[in-house]
């Protein structure tokens, strides 16, 4: 069976195509460049989402696309958001269709329905955003509706899964920013400290996707869906944060904010960096004021009940191996 993965040098990307090579499945993977990482039994694609031609063409022959290709983060060009995280995902609808790919597994966001308030273990029927304080979410909204809606045209099942702050060993994003920040002391707490969140192992994340894949049959509950998954066990944040920056003997966060004030923090800076055109990523937006002050943990009863999802590796384990991993890099 042959499968392709979309953003397959990615964190969660190459973990899933490492696990359905093992599977014994023909795994391809696209991305922009080629990945080390990766073993040679895989074939590496070097393509762009935005070249319809070239998704259309690794599509070809494919029985599943699993779409784990996107433009995160929290700042940048509202017109590159748009372009790799919406049309790119038309791209990869389309190539699906014209070549008679069956599956479609799309990697999604929770942030898709997150706002300026908490949301204490909502479940699936809860809509999206009104209003949006980032490119990332919305754009990540619409792909998914794009998703959603293509379910059941010319034999094409597809299902959105909505994978909450994926962490783990080899993580490049969210566990080395905070301890980027935490060691050039800018890492300052936002709101309380009271806030729980989910956050999801990379080996949960991969597990997650290809039962959803597995269960993704004609007749199938899961086709046309969208699915929360987590560990299971939402965290106090920054109790998890401080958790961590002691292990790591790295000096816990002293300084905090008010919620409000890193809300208008983040809209100065915003509006600074658009009108004088700064480079780099402002220390605070909007968004991320929301996501550090803001409880947000989801109801994963549908995923358990639709397609058997069941978190593999507990928060203490996963931590274990995280610092394990971290304890071995050279200082620096």
């Amino acid at each position: 069976m042959n499968v392709l993965i979309t953003g397959g040098g990615g964190f969660l990307g190459s973990h899933l195509a490492h696990r359905l090579h093992e599977m014994g499945l023909y795994v391809s993977v696209l991305g922009r460049r080629r990945y080390s990482s990766l073993s040679s039994a895989i074939q590496q694609i070097q393509a762009d989402l935005r070249d319809s031609d070239a998704i259309l063409e690794a599509c070809r022959d494919q029985d599943s696309v699993f779409h784990a290709g996107a433009l995160p983060g929290i700042w940048g060009h509202k017109k590159d958001f748009y372009q790799i995280n919406v049309e790119g995902t038309r791209n990869v609808i389309a190539g699906c269709l014209k070549q008679g790919v069956r599956r479609l597994v799309f990697t999604s966001s929770p942030s898709v329905v997150h706002g300026h308030t908490d949301m204490d273990n909502v479940d699936e029927t809860i809509p999206y955003a009104s209003q949006y304080m980032a490119d990332y979410p919305k754009t990540k909204a619409l792909a998914e509706q794009e998703v959603m809606a293509a379910n059941g045209r010319q034999g094409l099942l597809t299902v959105s899964l909505r994978p909450h702050l994926i962490w783990g060993p080899g993580d490049p994003h969210l566990v080395p920013r905070i301890i980027a920040r935490a060691k050039k002391k800018q890492l300052i707490q936002v709101g309380k400290g009271t806030n729980r969140v989910d956050l999801i192992y990379i080996d949960n994340a991969v597990e997650g996707h290809i039962l959803a894949w597995q269960a993704l049959k004609p007749g199938s509950p899961v086709a046309g869906q969208c699915y929360f998954l987590s560990d299971g066990q939402p965290v106090l944040l920054w109790d998890w944060i401080k958790r961590l920056l002691t292990s790591l003997n790295i000096p816990p966060v002293t300084k905090s904010i008010s919620y409000g004030m890193a809300d208008g923090l983040g809209w100065i800076l915003e509006i600074a960096y658009r009108l004088l055109g700064l480079s780099g990523e402002p220390r605070m937006t909007r968004f991320l004021a929301s996501q550090l002050a803001t409880s947000h943990y989801f109801d994963i009863s549908r995923a358990r009940r639709d397609f058997n999802y069941q978190p593999v590796v507990s928060p203490e384990e996963g931590m274990k191996r995280l610092l394990k991993s971290l304890q071995a890099l050279p200082e620096g």
